[in-house]
């Protein structure tokens, strides 16, 4: 196998990057590609996927904005789409159940990987709509999109970030005004939202558009509605025999939380980031920012969000 050159990596495409307005902050250098705050990595990934990912008709991607219920919906999709074949679960961290487009990172890990997997894929991204490869639009491949309270959402990240990250600065006053200028990893979060909430109302049978807190208070309700969606609905003999809800328990938080796949171990799962299995898994709740976030913070960050969603039909 050929050495990996780090360095090299970790800079990325850099006669790209040289063209691309760069900031400061938070852990690393970010680059603005197409409108997306990305690590130079990233956008050196994106660039690979966008050339050379084959795209099939029948491909599902479930899309989320980082710390957003990304494991979760995992774990949900998975479980439905499998269920069959796995009825008691798998026994594997939700994360590697559904392969990420982006990551680990393509320069390192061929998109050619992605190729070998049988159809139909379920793959999972952070990409904004207009960073997903050519052809997934084209082909009509479905996508699922989860949204979260964009509060909830600065919370998250921040809290994962001082988990994982040596080089992330602690401090969250300086954080959430980054965050609030639209400057986090596949920020800003108002277009990567309103990208995939304009696809939904334009192509309702191609792209799911869920909120977390809403699959949070009623998730049997939208269990069915996504099992729907990837064409393998609950036959009403599985829902007489409280196949919702045994589905619903397997993929819960605190279930989830407490396997030993997901509560120990490390893996690298985006490509020079070691990180334990249960940084994944914090808290899960709705309104978690109440505890974080003085309410003029709350205030400011719920005025630019309906500032940048107005007109969208769109509201938190």
């Amino acid at each position: 196998m050929a050495e990996i050159n780090n360095d090299a990596a970790e800079e990325g495409d850099g006669q790209l990057l040289s063209t691309l307005p760069k900031k400061e902050g938070m852990w690393k250098p970010f680059f603005l590609y197409r409108g997306c705050w990305l690590t130079p990595r990233t956008v050196t990934s994106i660039t690979l996927l966008q050339s050379q990912f084959a795209p099939r008709p029948d491909d599902v991607v479930l899309a989320t904005f980082p710390k957003c219920g990304t494991t979760w919906l995992k774990a949900l999709a998975f479980a439905v789409a499998n269920r069959s074949r796995h009825p008691a679960g798998s026994g594997a961290h939700p994360q590697d159940l559904v392969p990420s487009l982006e990551v680990p990172h393509r320069d390192v890990h061929p998109v050619a990987g992605l190729d070998k997997l049988p159809s139909p894929r379920l793959l999972s991204t952070h990409m904004p709509p207009s960073l997903l490869p050519p052809g997934i639009s084209a082909l009509g491949c479905r996508v699922v999109y989860l949204c979260r309270e964009p509060k909830d959402v600065f919370v998250s990240s921040w809290h994962y970030m001082n988990r994982v990250s040596a080089d992330f600065s602690p401090d969250m006053d300086a954080t959430f005004e980054l965050f609030c200028e639209g400057f986090s990893l596949y920020g800003p979060l108002w277009d990567h939202v309103r990208g995939y909430w304009e696809q939904s109302v334009a192509e309702p049978d191609r792209v799911l558009f869920l909120k977390y807190d809403d699959m949070m208070a009623d998730a049997g309700k939208h269990l069915k509605m996504l099992a729907e969606f990837l064409r393998a609905p609950f036959t009403d003999e599985e829902v007489s025999g409280g196949a919702v809800e045994d589905v619903v328990a397997l993929c819960s938080f605190e279930n989830l939380k407490s396997l030993p796949v997901n509560s120990s171990g490390v893996s690298d799962r985006i490509g020079g980031l070691p990180m334990e299995n249960s940084s994944y898994f914090r808290a899960g709740k709705v309104g978690d920012w109440k505890t974080h976030l003085t309410e003029e913070m709350a205030k400011k960050l719920d005025c630019i969000v309906e500032e940048k969603l107005r007109g969208s039909g769109l509201t938190f």
